[in-house]
């Protein structure tokens, strides 16, 4: 018999796969197999991506692999090529790609997870009925972009423009029906994927979608799953079990053999960048995997990216439009502008805003105050010495959170009581500047004792279910006014809300990141959208925003009082082209971090000047806006090229010089960076 070697990838910092013998007992390996192999000292589960029957190891260093996980089908050559182009793409190891997308229990030495898991979906009944249940009649609009998107042929990238309330997520439903329904007729087997930003918004999606496809069997896949429904769930879509997958940015790197049509929902968003480790775009690979099986794609917002809008303006996606809300009597809610340099705010608070909440208290509609700051307070300061609660690990404050008695470092997690005089001078009039949602629940209960006060932000959802059940209550009509973070801007239906008011925006207008104008648009018409979605006109009083500021004059808020997305998106693109800043450009990030500042920009000096690059700009290293955090200094290099395809050629030969040197700095690079 011919000896076999299995090329295995592990999840190592290491840039390579690693030659294992094969012992020869039981049937032949398979690319694509999960295989138990002994690495160091433990052992460890990675993927077969090669099977030789030679290597150019020598026979002493190979060591035998120890078992393979035969009761699962092999990952398919399509999601190999996928992992494969993240790592070449993003520039990391082929195994730190393949590996942490399979469920954990997948990766332990013992089967007994996966053989309970596998016999559980035995027994499981899994009819295929995509006829949709109790389908509501879309207008005009929808109905042509479900048509268009269902009926696709081959790899069609489409932006789903809508405004909010205009029915995107019917139109993905209806797809998704006739996806399925094709499949059905065609006596074939289809998949459909569907992602959103933030673990939130999946219960309100998977319960949508359960109630419409009540006969097809959905799995869901995000973070915030127990490990072992993680497993339960993976393996429906790696046999296929699964029609209908929904997820959160983690999911495109799901293995499903039968994909027919992905769509992300709110593409604009973040969220879909992962920032540690595999430093991956959600978005993007969704679009190469999409190309890649020859299957349409759908990219849904009211405020799309600069990069999709782009790409839709120059023809490269088809744009389908969604201009009036679903509901009849449903129109955009009236944004007004309050300056708070005539109408100062009380409790932070102007007192046209306290008198709108109180006509939606009388009327018993809902009312939503939107504050992207959590905590009591940014900061807590002393009046006699200036003394200011700086964290004592990080270049930041510490965030006054005052119903905890606590003072909490947001981007260390560091702890302290509030102190009870300053340190400094023993003054004991201590002042918190600023608000944050605490404060303005505090205040909120003060001018309004009777009314229902709910606050949503990560501190008031920590435990798990704590955030589904608190959007429950509000569905439920159980609160009066919500107060929240991005947590409630994007995605909920709430359809008895008729009044946003927007806290504190101004900080944004002058951010040195060039993508801030962007991001705040965004958030406003976001937000703003959430409010009048169910049409309520009582007294012929239409639902409104109220946006706060000191700077009413600013452009970016007359576009959001005009709902204008389209000549903000056109004047910002025609920005950007003059800047030279993506969509016109493309970028790369390398981060270093060391106990001293100067470590880490030493060492990019050093990778700056380590190779010849005609046509790459590498910008001056520079420390990073936030520079310390935990104790660590951070600093950073940005690489510049108008050609994606120069850039990836320069970044595979200058990251083989980095890893060559030597350097007490940890550092890491981020390809098409989000934050810079």
């Amino acid at each position: 018999m011919t000896d076999l070697y299995l090329n295995v990838a592990l999840d190592t910092p290491l840039d390579t796969c690693f030659d294992y013998r094969w012992p020869g007992h039981g049937e032949p390996p398979q690319i694509g197999q999960l295989v138990l192999v002994p690495f160091a000292r433990r052992e460890v589960v990675g993927v077969i991506v090669d099977v030789r029957t030679r290597t150019e190891v020598p026979p002493d260093k190979l060591k035998d692999a120890l078992d393979v996980r035969a009761q699962l089908p092999p990952l398919t050559t399509e999601w190999l090529d996928l992992c494969r182009f993240a790592a070449d793409y993003y520039q990391r190891p082929i195994g730190e790609v393949m590996v942490p997308g399979i469920p954990k229990n997948l990766r332990v030495q013992k089967t007994v997870s996966l053989d309970r898991a596998l016999k559980k979906l035995a027994k499981t009944a899994f009819p295929h009925d995509p006829a949709p249940a109790d389908a509501p009649v879309l207008n005009a609009a929808q109905l042509e972009a479900a048509f268009a998107i269902g009926n696709a042929d081959g790899f069609s990238p489409t932006l789903l423009y809508g405004v909010t309330g205009s029915g995107k997520t019917e139109v993905y439903l209806q797809a998704a029906a006739q996806v399925l329904a094709n499949a059905q007729r065609t006596q074939t087997e289809a998949q459909v994927l569907i992602l959103v930003p933030e673990i939130n918004l999946t219960p309100q999606l998977e319960n949508n979608v359960r109630a419409r496809f009540p006969g097809v069997p959905v799995a869901t896949l995000h973070s915030g799953l127990a490990e072992g429904e993680r497993l339960s769930h993976w393996l429906a879509g790696h046999l296929g079990h699964a029609r209908i997958i929904l997820g959160t940015r983690l999911a495109i790197l799901a293995s499903l053999p039968r994909l027919k049509l992905v769509i992300i929902d709110e593409e604009h968003d973040p969220s879909y960048k992962q920032q540690e480790g595999l430093r991956y775009s959600a978005r993007d690979l969704a679009v190469w995997r999409a190309r890649q099986l020859k299957i349409p794609i759908v990219l849904g917002s009211a405020t799309p990216s600069l990069e999709t809008w782009h790409h839709a303006q120059s023809g490269r996606y088809r744009k389908l439009e969604l201009r009036e809300r679903a509901s009849p009597d449903a129109a955009l809610p009236r944004i007004r502008l309050i300056d708070m340099e005539r109408d100062k705010p009380a409790q932070g608070l102007t007192s046209t805003l306290v008198s709108a909440l109180k006509l939606r208290l009388e009327r018993g509609e809902q009312s939503l105050l939107f504050l992207n700051r959590r905590g009591y307070a940014p900061v807590l300061a002393c009046d006699a010495c200036g003394w200011i609660g700086n964290c004592t690990r990080c270049t930041a404050f510490m965030v006054l959170h005052k119903p905890e008695n606590r003072m909490r470092c947001h981007h260390c997690s560091l702890e302290q009581r509030i102190p009870k005089s300053c340190p400094t001078c023993g003054n004991v009039d201590l002042q918190p500047l600023g608000r944050g949602t605490q404060r303005v629940e505090e205040g909120l209960q003060q001018v309004f004792p009777q009314a229902r006060v709910m606050r949503i932000d990560a501190d008031s959802t920590r435990l798990k279910g704590s955030a589904q059940a608190a959007f429950e209550r509000v569905h439920q009509g159980e609160v009066d006014i919500l107060i929240g973070t991005q947590m409630v801007a994007k995605g909920h239906d709430f359809r008895n809300l008729t009044l946003v008011g927007v806290l504190n925006p101004d900080t944004a207008l002058f951010s040195h990141d060039y993508r801030a104008s962007e991001r705040l648009f965004a958030q406003m018409m976001q937000v703003a959208g959430r409010a009048g979605r169910a049409g309520r006109k009582e007294g012929g009083n239409a639902s409104e925003v109220l946006i706060q500021t000191r700077y009413p004059q600013h452009p970016l808020f007359g576009a959001v009082m005009a709902h204008d997305y389209d000549r903000f998106a056109g004047e910002l693109l025609e920005e950007r082209q003059q800047a030279g800043v993506p969509p016109f450009m493309y970028q790369a990030l390398l981060r270093a971090e060391a106990r001293e500042l100067q470590t880490a920009l030493d060492f990019l000096q050093q990778a700056a000047d380590c190779l010849l690059h005609p046509g790459i700009t590498i910008n001056d290293p520079i420390p990073m806006t936030m520079t310390r955090v935990a104790n660590v200094d951070r600093a950073q290099l940005l690489i510049e090229s108008p050609s994606r395809p120069a850039l990836q050629m320069f970044l595979k030969t200058w990251m083989a010089a980095l890893r060559a040197m030597k350097t007490r700095a940890k550092w890491s690079l981020e390809v098409d960076p989000v934050d810079i």
